[in-house]
This record gives C-alpha cells, structure tokens and sequence, in this order.
C-alpha cells in the first residue's frame, strides 16, 4: 500500500505514519519540513500548503491512500484532493465539532452539522473548517472518502496536554482535587487505535462518516485517575469532590480540569456521542491502563508536552496549583 501522509509531524499524524511503517507499507508525508524528524523508511516532501505552490513537490506521485489531518482553511483540503484524485482512497481526519448546536446526547453520523463551504479560505473558525474539510474530501472523492469523526484523543504523543497534565499533576503528589462523580463516564480514543482503525478502513475502501471514539463509559473519571496514580507510583490522595463547589468556583470544565465534563453540562455530548457504527466497523479500544501507562512512559522520556505541530501556541491547559489548593480548603 501507497500511503501519502498530508502532515504526519503532528500527534495524530505521526500516529498514522507510525502505524503505515508497522505495516510495511510505502510511506511518504508532505509537510513544511520545520517539525518533528523523519521516521526511518518514511519519504519525506517539502511543501507548504498555504503557499501558492505548495504542492508542487506532489506532481507526478501515486498513491493508493491519502490520510490528511487539516484543521485550517478548507479550500486547503480542496486543492490537495483534487490534484491528488487519482488515489484510490482519501482519509479526511475530521472532528465531533461539526455538529450543529444543539447537540443531543448520542449523536449519530446523520445529525446536521455545521454550515461551511468546501471551498472557503478562512480558518477562524474550527468546527466550520473541519466540516467545510469534509465537504472538500467528499466533492473530489464522493464514497470514495473516509470522514473520520475523532472525538477526545488521548495516548503517547498527545500535544494539547490533557492526560499529560493529570499524570504531571497527580506525580507531584499530595492532595489532588478530583472532580465528580468517580463513576462519570469518559468517551474517548487512543491514538493508535484512532490510526489503525483508520488505516483499515481506507485500505477496504470504506467510506462515508464515522464517529471514532471508544463507547462513553469505556473508562470513568474514577478509573482515569486511579490509574494514573498506580502508573506514576504516587502518594497522591485523590480528594473527590462534588461538581457543584468546582464549579462555583469558577472552574471551567475541559480547560481547568482536562477530561472532566459534569452531568449536565452543555458540552457533556461530547463524551455521549453514538457509536455503533464504527464498531460495527471494527472499532475496537485498549484498556484504559495501557493508555495511561504508555503515555506516562512517553512524558517521562520527552520530559514535556510537545509544541503543536503547525499550530499557534494555546494557553496551557491544567488548573493552577494555587486556586486548587484554595479550592481544596472549602471542601474539606
């Protein structure tokens, strides 16, 4: 198999790349050539695809598979599929953002999703470049493209930081505020589940949208962090904590606390997404222990959280140690 990576320098695009090579397949990535190095066996490509000419590099090339992670303008995807339409298959990396708002708890792949244009140019807006990305994939390739509706990623490689930071956070030890209730569901994926699941499905010539995330309740914020204390070998003692005194607080959940999004709140459908589909489709998600483990083995080895490939700086995710301790004074 011809694979040609658009990006593969990022977290979930180094994922991919990686899982290609295990598989002995023909590599190649395209990308800007300012991040990350080149795998062994991988053919890198110079191009930038905000420049006029930044595909150029591609003129000639044949690929069966083309897997592209773009969040930015869409008529970006536009013109890639469109030169590259000669693959037999193209991935799109998408996100559950595109759904319209309101979104209902157990949103399937056929609820609406946000306006957007396959061929606009702006990137300001997330949820519409990542929907206007579907629609270019899908224009040049019809069912010949996968859309792949990622939700929360986590694993080895993560460079936005959540699990990063709860596994640092919880390493420092003593008393950690744990947001509740123990037993809330988590719905997420790792990334190597995310990759493979990817790859074998654009190698079968599968198309259309897919929400590809683990069932919600795959893990819970208890087994989270749990496990992360039992990974790092800490003393810290897990303080659980209602959610209504977190968020009188002020505390903002997603930001403040990474993972954790309480019962009722607007965003919670984000861990309550439907998906029967990608597991009919052979989704199939590791334990939460071996997720945690790997990550915290990578942390250990890097030392830090990653800058994001391509991508503006964003502010750090975490709560401060000083409000959570504050915190921590009022529900004791």
């Amino acid at each position: 198999m011809r694979l040609l990576m658009l990006g593969g320098t990022g977290f979930v695009g180094s994922a991919l790349v990686a899982e290609g090579v295990r598989r002995g397949w023909a590599v190649t990535m395209l990308n800007r050539g300012l991040h990350g190095d080149t795998p062994p066996g991988v053919r890198r490509l110079r191009g930038d695809r905000s420049a006029p000419d930044g595909l150029a590099e591609l003129a000639g090339g044949e690929w069966d598979l083309v897997v592209d992670t773009w969040d930015g303008r869409p008529r970006a995807v536009l013109d890639a599929a469109t030169l590259l339409r000669a693959a037999r298959h193209y991935a799109y990396i998408s996100s559950g953002s595109v759904y319209a708002p309101p979104v209902p708890s157990g949103v399937g792949e056929q609820a609406p999703v946000v306006m957007a244009e396959a061929g606009d140019t702006s990137d300001d807006d997330y949820p519409r470049c990542k929907a206007g990305g579907e629609l270019a994939a899908t224009e040049v390739f019809g069912d010949r493209a996968l859309l792949v509706r990622a939700g929360l990623i986590l694993g080895p490689g993560e460079d936005i930081g959540r699990l990063p930071w709860w596994l640092h956070r919880v390493a420092r030890g003593g008393d950690v505020l744990a947001p509740g209730p123990a037993d809330l569901p988590v719905q997420y994926v790792d990334v190597r589940d995310l990759a493979a699941w990817t790859l074998d499905r654009a190698a079968e010539g599968v198309g259309g949208a897919f929400n590809v995330i683990s069932r919600s309740g795959h893990t819970t914020m208890g087994e989270l962090l749990t496990g992360a204390v039992a990974a790092t070998g800490s003393d810290a003692r897990l303080r659980w904590t209602d959610p209504e005194p977190i968020l009188a607080a002020g505390v903002v959940p997603w930001n403040d606390l990474p993972i954790w999004i309480p019962p009722g709140h607007e965003y919670r459908w984000l861990q309550e997404r439907g998906v029967e589909k990608a597991y009919a489709a052979g989704l199939t998600c590791r334990p939460v222990a071996e997720t945690i483990g790997d990550t915290w083995r990578w942390l250990r080895r890097v030392g830090a959280v990653p800058p994001r490939a391509g991508r503006p700086v964003r502010a750090a995710v975490g709560l401060d140690p000083e409000r959570e301790a504050a915190l921590l004074t009022t529900v004791r």
